[in-house]
């Protein structure tokens, strides 16, 4: 008997046709006003039903990317129909979850019912993807993460692409003056986080254990992991080691700043850092790699499950344990004497290019109001960039561990991956080729040769990256 096709085989399916169709919208290869192909057409090339084309429309529907025209078809929307300012707002697809941007923008339309917000879930969130969509005009509108507003310096896109903002005095300097260059703000930072530590709160009263404090080294970490681990059962620590975005943290903590010299070239041989590649390598040894793949979620959805007891994770990645009935905490990341921890920041930036300025702007103003941040920090677990909303206090409408505040106290031993003294490139190329070393398939001195000429200017194509001092 013919086996039937998988539900998880379905919504594969049904995602690449929606992700699909809105990536060509967005990139401009399907222009306003044309024509789409018929549900029938889309339903042989998918291989889904017509019920299902019509589902993944009504989606984009939604978005207001397409308009259904009865007995006609589908079309690509044009924003001057309507007599309505439209204006295009992209967004990183973990958005929803770390912001309540559905609630919000609600709001907006409602407090500006004459600016029609077109939401653009961004699939491809790559530097280069986001100009091309500026440059097509299908992005008014856009959250830009740090690191992704490195690489538009070191591009030396940000003047083309990136509209000067007005700074709001309510938002945490260490925030604003991460995305100013030159006295100009660039980015309005939206919401923040510092990488942190989660953990079981009944895993360590069953194995009457103290729970972590700010003064925990990270061998302290690992032996009380070894005891609250169970074979067979469970982990006593965990962390995706093939994120940047957590073993960044081992880099700053034990290696300080990379080396350079005059000429702005890295060195390994002999450095604090090569110290710190050698301990995450030796940390990895001892804990299982579960995932080639760097997928949202992934160390939160084994802590669901009770099988880990303690993370590394992020106040943005606590979303994922929203309504759970599990009881956890947080506590700051262990350290080799000198607290550091990485800080994640997520801002929003304007197309120099928009036609819709002014209502962009308004868009921006409102997202980091007082009551669009108030909302964030009612509905999410994501830390507004607004102090007076992060810092609020109060009854709280949904479960919140004792300790979420402890975020105002750790502020000074936060770092951003640039205090590593590298840019972005230089980030992406060490992300994409450390892991043989890690691995245990590359002896050091090969690791060292190869890393320096990897990250020589040569290959990089600046001979210090911008903002950065030679060392």
């Amino acid at each position: 008997m013919e086996s039937r096709p998988s539900r998880k085989t379905f919504q594969t399916r049904l995602d690449a046709f929606v992700n699909g169709l809105r990536e060509e919208i967005v990139s401009g290869k399907r222009a306003a006003g044309e024509f789409l192909p018929s549900e029938r057409a889309f339903s042989e090339q998918y291989k889904l039903s017509n019920l299902s084309v019509r589902k993944g429309l009504d989606i984009l529907v939604a978005e207001g990317l397409i308009v259904k025209i009865p007995r006609i078809g589908n079309k690509v929307a044009d924003p001057a129909e309507g007599g309505t300012v439209c204006i295009k707002f992209g967004y990183h697809t973990s958005i929803p979850r770390e912001a309540a941007i559905d609630q919000l923008l609600d709001l907006f339309r409602k407090k500006h019912p004459n600016i029609r917000v077109q939401a653009v879930p961004l699939v491809n969130e790559s530097e280069s993807a986001i100009r091309q969509y500026m440059d097509n005009g299908m992005l008014d509108v856009v959250t830009i993460n740090y690191n992704m507003f490195r690489a538009f310096l070191e591009q030396a896109m940000d003047g083309d692409y990136l509209e000067p903002l007005k700074p709001n005095p309510g938002i945490y300097p260490f925030l604003t003056d991460a995305f100013t260059v030159k006295g100009r703000l660039l980015v309005q930072p939206f919401i923040f986080s510092p990488v942190i530590l989660c953990y079981n709160v009944d895993h360590f009263i069953e194995k009457q254990m103290p729970e972590p404090d700010s003064g925990w080294s990270w061998q302290q970490l690992f032996d009380t992991a070894a005891r609250l681990a169970i074979p067979n059962e469970r982990l006593g620590f965990y962390y995706h080691f093939l994120s940047a975005n957590r073993w960044s943290v081992f880099l700053l903590q034990r290696g300080g700043s990379f080396e350079r010299t005059s000429d702005g070239r890295v060195k390994l041989r002999g450095t604090r850092m090569m110290e710190a590649f050698r301990f995450c390598r030796e940390v990895q040894e001892h804990f299982p790699i579960l995932s080639e793949n760097i997928a949202n979620g992934d160390s939160e959805k084994l802590f669901l499950a009770g099988k880990v007891s303690v993370i590394m994770t992020s106040y943005f990645h606590l979303n994922f344990l929203k309504g759970s009935p599990l009881r956890f905490d947080i506590a700051p990341l262990p350290h080799f004497g000198e607290p550091k921890t990485l800080l994640l920041s997520i801002g929003l930036s304007v197309n120099r290019k928009s036609e819709n300025k002014e209502a962009a702007m308004k868009l921006v103003e409102f997202l980091t109001s007082g009551s669009a941040q108030l909302m964030i920090r009612q509905q999410t677990y994501s830390l507004p960039a607004l102090k007076s909303a992060a810092e609020r206090g109060g009854e709280e409408t949904m479960y919140r561990p004792s300790r979420f505040a402890l975020f105002r106290e750790i502020v000074p031993t936060f770092r951003y991956f640039t205090d590593l003294h590298i840019g972005e490139k230089e980030m992406r190329t060490i992300e994409n080729e450390v892991r043989l070393y890690w691995a245990g398939l590359e002896q050091e001195e090969s690791f060292c040769t190869r890393m320096e000429k990897l990250l020589s200017p040569e290959e990089i194509g600046a001979s210090v990256p911008p903002g950065l001092p030679a060392g």
